[in-house]
């Protein structure tokens, strides 16, 4: 007689040759794993053995484990939505509909500060027209150094309207990593302001000071620019935190983040009465959540000063005094 075991902690399968074929035999600890559990890893052990016996050769990374029946249920009955999910604008498209629908409703609040949608998007389109004349197109990318503020929002709707994508490096990174990703990315041009020149490492990129050059700036069209930009261009560069190695440059397009929300839509139903928090950096990817998810649907953006950030008394009182509706946190351990 012949058999097959399978061991691991408290479960082992056997597959057991008798006179009539095969039988298996299953021990497991029932305060650990359900019937149910069993039944499904036995069935991927059977696919398993099967696709093997068909080639004893092949490599143990192509070999299945789903059921038919599991791989039609995740594969083509989880994902049949009858949706097309295909967005047909860019991210800065999409701010200016809700700009022409929503002129006068408050976008943008920091400290004391409000803009509206018609100045959001004024701004925005001065600052593109001004980077289009120093060569910003589709898929250049443009750093950003720069404070949490207004023009902080400002600049990224701007580099999009222009075509490009940004590149966030986050005023609190150690001069080492900010230098690494200057020197991997290769932004020809970074947007900063003023009193934060000196602190950038060395670099070859032309600097554009929101706050210097900002005289020159509003001389700009307000106009909407014709940036060239389509879905599948690169809206945004964030490196990742090279917890396991170097960090690496992750290229996300203007379609990933809209589709994020086309398709999510339904599910939380954002509306201009939402208001939300901006309380994570840039470089952070949940940022993309916390600006375009209040930006695409008429709501506010509320821009956490970066003490209060860190001070969970004073942003409770944020949030009150603002009247919060979307809050997105990280959680702790």
């Amino acid at each position: 007689m012949r058999s097959l075991t399978v061991r691991k902690f408290d479960f082992s399968v056997s597959l057991v040759e008798t006179s009539d074929g095969f039988s298996w035999a299953v021990q497991y600890a029932t305060d650990l794993f359900d019937v149910s559990t069993i039944q499904r890893f036995v069935g991927h052990f059977r696919t398993l053995l099967q696709a093997i016996a068909v080639d004893p050769d092949c490599s143990v990374s192509t070999l299945p484990i789903l059921t038919a029946e599991e791989e039609q249920t995740l594969l083509v009955d989880f994902n049949h939505s009858g949706v097309n999910f295909a967005p047909e604008k860019c991210i800065h498209q999409l701010v200016e509909a809700q700009a022409a629908c929503t002129p006068d409703n408050i976008a943008l609040v920091f400290e004391n500060t409000r803009l509206t949608y018609l100045e959001l998007n004024q701004r925005a389109n001065q600052l593109a027209h001004f980077l289009r004349k120093q060569g910003v197109g589709p898929e250049t990318l443009v750093g950003m150094y720069m404070d949490r503020s207004l023009e902080m929002v400002i600049g990224i709707v701007g580099i999009l309207k222009a075509g490009g994508a940004y590149l966030p490096l986050d005023i609190t990174y150690p001069p080492e990593r900010l230098a690494f990703m200057i020197g991997d990315a290769k932004p020809p041009i970074v947007l900063t302001q003023e009193r934060l020149v000196d602190q950038l490492p060395e670099h070859g990129a032309r600097i554009v000071c929101l706050d210097r050059d900002w005289e020159a700036i509003v001389q700009e069209s307000t106009d909407n620019p014709e940036s060239g930009a389509r879905p599948e261009n690169l809206a945004y560069v964030i490196y990742t935190s090279g917890s396991t190695g170097k960090p690496k440059g992750v290229q996300v397009t203007h379609y990933n983040v809209a589709r994020l929300f086309q398709a999510t839509q339904d599910w939380y139903k954002f509306d201009e009465r939402d208001v939300w928090t901006m309380f994570h950096s840039y470089a952070f990817d949940f940022s993309v959540w916390e600006i375009w998810g209040a930006l695409f649907f008429g709501g506010r953006v509320v821009v956490v000063p970066y003490m209060v950030s860190r001070s969970p008394e004073d942003f409770y009182k944020l949030l009150l005094a603002e009247g919060v509706t979307v809050l997105n946190q990280t959680p702790v351990n």
